[in-house]
């Protein structure tokens, strides 16, 4: 019972957190391998475990979703769902070994990635992608969404910053709805194939939800720079640790 709690707990954590700044799966990935799930459903679980938490913050964030009008979203939609799907699939031909040996290097990557972006904004503000570019972009992250999921919201954030976005609002939204549709095909995928441990994963479904729609609703009341270096440590320190375990 107390080991559900706690996964309860990290879900709600991880639902606000996805909704204010992302890296949610940071949370609850590391959680459910403690709790003795094996790493490629454990990964599956977490994503299943999300997704209805993004939905609810999807929902609260309509109306700036709709003021995001120099995105084509039903193409970013598609790309998405399509992305997910693949890299769902990818995911679930992996053996647990060889998945366990990426994990340090996919929580590496996906906090390098936040990182810059928090910190050093300036870099993608170089650069400049067009209508092509960002579309292919976009794929490639919802691929590696679909396969594990941290940090894919900043690297969208990034997407649509290189794309000429500036609402940050809509582009928190946009973000959102992103993320849940390429998890939505990776969720169909991981339910189908039985990769789901279902006792917690449904648990902490419902604190996620809790958890997203009270971090979206909060999303501008709370100073985001402290919650992506809150993201940022989480994911440094997990880092070194699962290379730790892995040495």
């Amino acid at each position: 019972m107390l080991g559900i709690l706690v996964l309860m707990l990290a879900a709600f954590c991880s639902g606000a957190l996805n909704a204010v700044a992302g890296g949610g799966a940071f949370i609850t990935f590391p959680a459910l391998l403690f709790a003795g799930v094996p790493p490629v459903a454990a990964n599956a679980s977490s994503t299943v475990a999300l997704f209805p938490g993004q939905a609810a913050s999807s929902w609260a964030y309509r109306r700036e979703i709709a003021a995001g009008g120099q995105v084509n979203v039903p193409v970013f939609a598609a790309l998405s769902l399509v992305g997910g799907l693949v890299g769902a699939l990818l995911l679930l031909v992996t053996p647990n070994a060889i998945f366990a040996r990426f994990v340090p290097w996919l929580l590496l990557f996906a906090t390098a990635v936040f990182a810059i972006g928090a910190y050093a904004p300036g870099i993608v503000s170089r650069l400049r992608l067009g209508g092509r570019s960002v579309l292919v972009v976009q794929f490639l992250i919802s691929i590696y969404g679909g396969y594990f999921g941290g940090g894919i919201g900043f690297l969208m954030l990034a997407a649509l910053t290189l794309f000429g976005l500036r609402d940050i609002h809509a582009m928190n939204g946009l973000r959102l709805l992103l993320a849940m549709l390429m998890n939505a095909a990776a969720v169909g995928t991981f339910i189908v194939a039985g990769a789901v441990s279902w006792p917690e994963t449904v648990a902490m479904a419902l604190a996620a939800v809790a958890g997203g729609y009270a971090g979206a609703m909060g999303a501008k009341r709370v100073d985001p720079k402290l919650l992506k270096t809150l993201v940022v440590i989480i994911g440094a320190v997990l880092t070194l640790y699962f290379f730790a375990k892995g040495a």
